[in-house]
């Protein structure tokens, strides 16, 4: 029996209708760019595996460092105990982030890293003995599927069945750099009527709603008008974060810097999971009190797990390396020169490019998940590039020691795939 066939026996994958695509490829080895089936075929992961795997898999220096943290510590609790790959990973953090960040939380993923930010944000005005119960966020934004993340979330393919159980939320929509002064406006009638607590944003870009991207000084002016109204601003850099925007992160091309910040995926370089929420003295300082109920009372079991730290640690010494620096950029011209090249084909709408992501928008109309995505991926697969389309948006978010000749291949896979939509 396969491992497809045995897959289907008892597993339950996420993002996937099973009565109508049961099956699962089943991969069984993974090498630098390199996804291997267990019938041997090979495909370029041009997605990063959802944006973690920014060295390639199995990178021997991240391997390496993680198998020595192993010999020494595995897991230990965090509540109580504290060790040395936390504490060089806040060190190392402390030198990239921006210079308002200060206090480091850790979480599991994503979703828990908006989540603590969520409640960090209620809990501070709580502790100052304020209540305050609205968030702000964007229209189509995504932010992870825990309850307060998935409330601050905009796209209603994932929330649909959870609607009436969703926190307060007031959206706004992404500047474009013409609509500032009307957003503005709205937040100024959003605050004279609610008690906002926070504003939660994917800087820049917006992953899940298809690598969209917004004018930054639109946001910049945003954020600023938010801390006018003493409303924390949470900036989740998920996706964004660990120089695949060009920069270290993407709030370091905005001026006014967030109060919060929510990481992982690269963080640990897609070996093992784990998130941090970071933020500035200040929010960490409301919470001392000889009171203990205004301690922050919100733990993972596994947080600040010693191997995810070594891993993280490992990461960031790659990417600040010369070598790293220099694919990043390589990759981001590439990107540009295609952009221009495919920009011109008849049944492309729009193209985009930052950093490493690219993407563009077919000019029809498709469903997220529906027949005409499901046969775009199928034919990436059977030409072996692992590229997954969100709805009618092809993006590129490849590893940042992709190869040309790979890369060449994933741009000439999404060119041909033209000419069957």
């Amino acid at each position: 029996m396969t491992l497809q066939e045995r897959d289907k026996k008892h597993l339950w994958h996420p993002l996937k209708q099973h009565q109508l695509n049961p099956d699962s490829l089943a991969i069984v080895k993974a090498k630098g760019c390199i996804l291997t089936d267990e019938n041997g075929n090979e495909y370029i992961d041009a997605v990063s595996s959802w944006y973690t795997c920014m060295f390639g898999h199995c990178n021997d220096y991240i391997t390496g460092s993680v198998y020595q943290q192993m010999q020494t510590l595995d897991q230990i609790m965090f509540s109580d105990f504290t060790h040395e790959p936390a504490i060089e990973l806040s060190e190392k953090l402390i030198n990239i982030l921006p210079k308002n960040q200060n206090r480091f939380f850790f979480n599991d993923n994503g979703s828990t890293a908006v989540e603590a930010a969520i409640k960090m944000a209620l809990q501070y005005y709580f502790n100052l003995d304020e209540k305050r119960t609205t968030f702000i966020a964007f229209e189509n934004g995504f932010h992870g599927d825990t309850f307060g993340a998935m409330s601050v979330s905009g796209l209603s393919v994932y929330n649909g069945p959870f609607e009436d159980f969703l926190m307060d939320i007031k959206r706004i929509p992404v500047p474009d750099g013409k609509n500032t002064a009307k957003i503005l406006q709205q937040i100024q009638q959003i605050t004279s009527e609610n008690k906002v607590a926070g504003f939660v944003y994917e800087p820049i870009i917006q992953g899940a709603a298809g690598m969209k991207i917004h004018d930054a000084k639109g946001l910049n002016e945003i954020l600023k008008c938010c801390k006018a109204h003493d409303i924390l601003t949470i900036a989740d850099e998920v996706m964004t974060g660990f120089g695949k925007t060009g920069r270290n992160f993407a709030s370091d091309f905005i001026e006014t810097k967030p109060d919060i910040i929510c990481l992982s995926k690269a963080l640990t370089a897609g070996l093992v999971p784990m998130a941090i929420t970071s933020c500035t003295e200040k929010i960490y300082t409301a919470f001392l009190s000889n009171q203990i109920a205004k301690g922050f009372f919100h733990c993972h079991t596994y947080s600040a797990n010693p191997i995810a730290c070594a891993a993280a640690n490992a990461a960031i010494d790659l990417l600040q390396t010369d070598e790293i620096q220099q694919n990043i950029a390589a990759i981001s011209k590439s990107h540009q020169v295609f952009q221009q090249q495919i920009s011109k084909h008849p049944k492309v709408k729009t193209a985009r490019s930052q950093g490493v992501i690219f993407a563009l928008d077919l000019d029809t109309k498709m469903e997220r998940y529906g027949s005409l995505r499901d046969k775009l991926l199928a034919f990436f697969m059977n030409k072996g590039v692992f590229l997954r389309p969100l709805g009618n948006t092809i993006y590129i978010q490849v590893p940042y020691i992709i190869t040309k000749k790979e890369l060449q291949k994933v741009y000439n896979t999404i060119e041909a795939s033209l000419e069957i939509i």
